[in-house]
């Protein structure tokens, strides 16, 4: 019994038909299941690019039906991650405003006349499913962890018409016990703060980040203001309190300004304040239910510093996060939930790993992507693949870690993750500088061997596998200064614990580095830069690994580093656009106060995200029909050799935004980085 679970929007990736408000319609994914068990699930953002994808998830389904060796036609079930109800409203609500002959009223048939345009085969409309937001969190977190028994709470900024619930799983059955509106949304009252600390939309997790260096208690009494608790768990938001009041209070931040002190207390106080709601919840239903296990997702589950707090407060015995606790996860719970209805309830076992999604070609095709780019990479093949790259690591090294299957999730668990010596303190801000491009007072989660986790992390209880970086932890008091670039300013860390058998590779380049320095812990961080999602394939591991300054990349058995390429190298490559991009000449006013037209290249359709470029480079890019080699374009214009280095320097860094494409001409790839 083959059963598709779907996340995400409706557009292709070029297309902007569906809006809808940002709160939905995010993180695309596709997960297949069979018979209750997953054999494959990746998010959409892995594929097309696109951070948080919103677009129909179309690469991840046929990924999953690859993987599956099947066809589209050979699924039993698809289920869509929200009611009908509530997509038909959101469907009436879209097209009020821009109507559309070509888009049916009726969300099933949308659906299904999407997916036969996409793969040619048109399922019966019996064979579609739409599922309930929060019953998709709350089963894909339950039927996962193992428990036979537990509470659940499913939280996050909307879906449905709510917020979040409360439920008991029991068996394969989940009775539900209280649920959330809109207007009393957790996830909107972060998402609402921190608009004042220069922050939006998928930023929560920086602020939580950033709560440590901060003081609760001088705005204690105004964050009071916004939030109520009584009796029977129940709670109440003022989300309309927020702004006048913060506005009154606080140096509002703009984007790129630095922090002061008072934004720092500002979002230690949001995050005490989170915390103080979610443990009120939280004690009502454990005394009331006498559950002694809990299991957490939604959106709002992804704060680990709550999740850490509530694991040392032993309100319960046992917690269990889903890793994919934002959207894309609920494309596993719909499929899980349709497989259930249809007989095939998900194995009643604890989820050990989430390495679901494409595997790394062959060694000779990952060879032959080597290959292409030799005038920019070199490389060598090595059966001590983990020796070499600790031996990198212990002498300074930070390397590009890539191995096996992807994860499935917004964690880099060890397959598709940079990875550093944990001890240096300095580590933490050149990764910041030289990779990531973002903010130093960010923190590095460690991956330690599971075995040695309780002799660096104070651990509660007999707890010892924590394999999804779902818990903040203390690092023992007398190891805070030997790790000194993955503890933070509170003595703490997000731990990730490696087991042999759920991660043989990078157990042992980990035990590899333990055996050089003693230290049985790495530094681990995603395999990205700050504009693009982890990576997933070879090309985009090399296209990262070539607009960052990491020091070395390791593909399967390859050792790889960088070669000084000259401009003749660079010119031999294929250009071309990704199909999110789109050229615009537009008039505006320049750095002398007078209006001109200027030429961007926008990656949404809106001049909010425009980047300006030049004249010249405008006029090459409109050149390019699918792709073009570059040194093919320059010639199609007269330029002197200067004229040709800056453009292509100008082209170079249009590339590390990933607002275009840069590849050897013979190894392009539709997904290509």
């Amino acid at each position: 019994m083959l059963c598709l679970g779907l996340s995400g929007g409706l557009d292709k990736v070029y297309e902007n038909r569906f809006q809808v408000p940002n709160t939905f319609m995010h993180d695309g994914a596709a997960v297949l299941v069979r018979d209750g068990q997953v054999i494959a699930a990746v998010e959409e953002e892995r594929l097309n690019r696109i951070k948080h994808s919103n677009k129909l998830p179309i690469s991840s389904v046929q990924y999953c039906l690859s993987a599956a060796g099947v066809q589209l036609s050979e699924i039993d079930h698809v289920a869509f991650y929200a009611t009908e109800a509530y997509c038909n409203a959101m469907l009436e609500n879209m097209l009020a405003s821009q109507p559309d002959a070509s888009i049916p009223l009726d969300a099933k048939l949308l659906v299904q006349k999407l997916l036969a345009q996409e793969f040619g085969s048109e399922l019966d409309a019996s064979r579609i499913s739409f599922v309930s937001h929060h019953q998709a969190h709350a089963v894909s977190a339950f039927a996962m962890s193992g428990f036979e028994q537990s509470l659940i709470f499913a939280i996050d900024g909307s879906g449905d018409f709510l917020s979040g619930l409360v439920a008991v799983g029991s068996g394969t059955g989940i009775a539900q016990l209280a649920t959330f509106p809109e207007n009393n949304s957790l996830g909107q009252f972060y998402l609402e703060t921190i608009r004042y600390l220069g922050y939006g939309l998928f930023d929560e997790y920086k602020v939580m980040g950033l709560a440590p260096y901060g003081d609760p208690v001088p705005y204690r009494e105004l964050f009071e203001q916004f939030y109520e608790l009584s009796a029977n768990g129940e709670y109440r938001v003022h989300l309309d309190r927020i702004g006048p009041t913060l506005l009154r209070s606080i140096q509002v931040r703009q984007k790129g300004m630095p922090f002061t002190q008072q934004h720092k207390d500002v979002s230690a106080s949001l995050q005490e304040a989170l915390e103080r709601i979610v443990f009120h919840i939280l004690r009502h239903h454990r005394e009331a239910t006498g559950m002694t296990r809990l299991c957490l997702a939604g959106g709002v589950a992804h704060n680990c510093s709550m999740n850490g707090k509530l694991l040392y407060s032993g309100l319960f015995e046992d917690i269990f996060v889903q890793p994919a606790s934002h959207d894309a996860g609920c494309a596993l719970g719909a499929a899980l939930i349709v497989s259930e209805e249809l007989g095939r309830p998900a194995p009643r076992a604890r989820l050990q790993e989430v390495y679901w999604g494409p595997d790394l070609a062959s060694d000779h095709a990952v060879e032959e992507e080597l290959t292409a780019w030799a005038g920019h990479l070199e490389f060598e093949r090595t059966e001590e693949v983990a020796d070499r790259a600790a031996e990198w690591m212990a002498g300074g090294a930070v390397i590009g870690w890539v191995q096996g299957r992807s994860e499935f999730g917004p964690r880099a668990l060890g397959n598709r993750s940079i990875l550093a010596d944990p001890r240096p303190a300095t580590n933490k801000d050149r990764i910041n500088a030289m990779v990531k491009k973002r903010e130093g007072y960010r923190p590095f989660a460690p991956s330690v061997l599971e075995e040695d986790a309780r002799e660096f992390f104070d651990l509660p209880g007999s707890a010892c596998e924590f394999p999804f970086m779902n818990f903040v932890v203390r690092v023992r008091d007398s190891k805070r200064g030997l790790l000194g670039a993955i503890t933070h300013v509170d003595g703490t860390a997000r731990l990730q614990t490696v087991s042999r058998k759920a991660s043989p590779a990078y157990w042992d380049v980990i035990n590899a580095f333990k055996q050089r320095t003693g230290i049985p812990i790495l530094l681990n961080t995603s395999f990205n830069n700050n504009a693009e999602p982890i990576v997933d394939s070879v090309a985009d591991s090399i296209a990262t690994f070539l607009t960052t300054e990491l020091d070395g990349l390791v593909v399967g058995p390859f050792l790889v580093k960088k070669r000084a390429a000259t401009l003749e190298d660079w010119t031999a490559l294929a250009v071309s656009l990704p199909p999110y991009v789109s050229l615009h000449k537009v008039r505006a006013y320049t750095a002398l106060d007078r209006q001109e037209t200027v030429c961007e290249i926008r990656t949404d359709h809106s001049s909010r995200d425009g980047v300006r470029i030049s004249h010249d480079l405008f006029d090459l890019l409109t050149r390019i029909e699918g792709e073009a080699v570059l040194a093919d374009l320059l010639d199609t214009i007269t330029l002197d050799q200067a004229q040709r280095e800056a453009l292509t320097g100008e082209l170079r860094r249009l590339w590390e935004q990933r607002r275009v494409r840069m590849h050897p001409p013979h190894a392009a790839r539709v997904q290509q980085t």
